[in-house]
């Protein structure tokens, strides 16, 4: 018998964070849509309406995504990030401006050599986002 596989990204947010963070990518990206959204009930052990685990698509890609209850000593990092091609000039001055407002710039929109329009940002909820002109 062989079982298949499937692997999809994780994010884990701290301070309730997570439907938010979700619901804004959804709005971004065309075709993208929250799929389920499981929360914890009266009694815990997280607050009560905090995301257990939730499921959205955003370009074709599914994600899952919770609220820690638990407060880490660590956080999103730069060196893992959701890598974007974008089909336009205009498509990828939108998302930069739109990922980055609120969030941090870790690479300005501009001319790399690999690549003749690239960014790398931080978003509000710490995720961290490389955008490429394909």
């Amino acid at each position: 018998m062989t079982v298949s596989q499937t692997i999809r990204p994780f994010l884990m947010f701290q301070d309730g964070r997570a439907e938010a963070a979700m619901t804004f990518y959804v709005s971004l990206f065309p075709d993208s849509e929250v799929l389920d959204i499981d929360r914890h009930g009266p009694g815990g052990p997280g607050p009560e309406g905090s995301v257990t685990r939730a499921r959205f698509r955003i370009g074709g890609q599914e994600i899952f995504c919770s609220d820690s209850f638990v407060k880490h000593a660590f956080d999103f990092t730069p060196s893992t990030s959701l890598f974007v091609d974008c089909a336009s000039e205009d498509e990828i001055a939108r998302l930069v401006a739109a990922l980055g407002d609120g969030g941090g710039e870790l690479m300005p929109l501009g001319d790399y050599g690999f690549s003749r329009r690239f960014a790398w940002v931080n978003d509000r909820y710490g995720v961290s986002w490389q955008l490429n002109l394909a």
